[in-house]
């Protein structure tokens, strides 16, 4: 059987789409709906981390209910700001550049499915996916490895040929429990310093700086073993 080709992972949410602060301002109508205050602040810290989890904590443990409501409201308020998503800048691009390189492009995401598909549609570059890791393929999302060793499955591959792009803290927990070198991106709001306290193993402004530097960053070593 033919070795498949190394895998360059990403992470949508905050990575390829412009949406983390879609997702905040969903969570907190969805909140204020359910009369359980959390600040914007916090949410965005949550952002990109199993769902349920998110919930159970910004919730402080509410009956599965409430919690039920809580995602249910999300969910609406998510799909009714569609429109405002976009793809960030450099996403396509980078996803060309993976490809002709012959590498795979892999989507390893905590999102479920139907907002899966808005991203998708988003970003308009099926065509060059190998495969496609989603919370619906877990019983934990990030920062469980789950996802991400689904990711490595489905592709093929080893950790040793592979490596992950996000942009949370959550995508490098989870990307350095499955043994994947993580490249971190500032585009979802969270600072480099974070980024590189939780392990990862390169930081750019956006994943529109790490095509104009994929050189410089660890997807050049997968480039060395196609």
């Amino acid at each position: 059987m033919e070795k498949a080709q190394p895998a360059v992972l990403f992470d949508i949410d905050g990575t390829l789409i412009d949406s983390n602060y879609l997702h905040v301002h969903a969570w907190l109508r969805a909140f204020h709906e359910a009369v359980l205050p959390v600040q914007a602040w916090h949410i965005h810290r949550s952002i990109g981390m199993d769902g349920a989890t998110l919930v159970d904590e910004l919730s402080e443990g509410a009956d599965d209910d409430v919690q039920k409501r809580l995602k249910d409201l999300h969910t609406r308020y998510y799909e009714a700001g569609g429109e405002l998503l976009t793809a960030l800048p450099g996403a396509r691009q980078l996803l060309h550049r993976v490809a002709e390189l012959d590498l795979q492009v892999v989507l390893a995401t905590s999102a479920p499915e139907n907002e899966l598909a808005m991203l998708r549609s988003t970003l308009a570059c099926d065509d060059l996916v190998s495969a496609i890791s989603s919370s619906e393929d877990v019983e934990q999302a990030k920062p469980s490895p789950d996802i991400v060793n689904v990711a490595l499955e489905k592709a093929g591959v080893t950790a040793r040929d592979a490596v992950f792009v996000g942009d949370t803290v959550w995508d490098v927990e989870a990307s350095a429990r499955a043994g994947v070198p993580c490249i971190g991106v500032l585009s979802g709001g969270v600072s480099r310093g974070e980024l590189e306290d939780a392990g990862a193993a390169a930081v750019f402004n956006d994943v529109q700086h790490l095509c104009e530097h994929l050189e410089d960053s660890p997807i050049a070593v997968l480039i060395g073993r196609r």
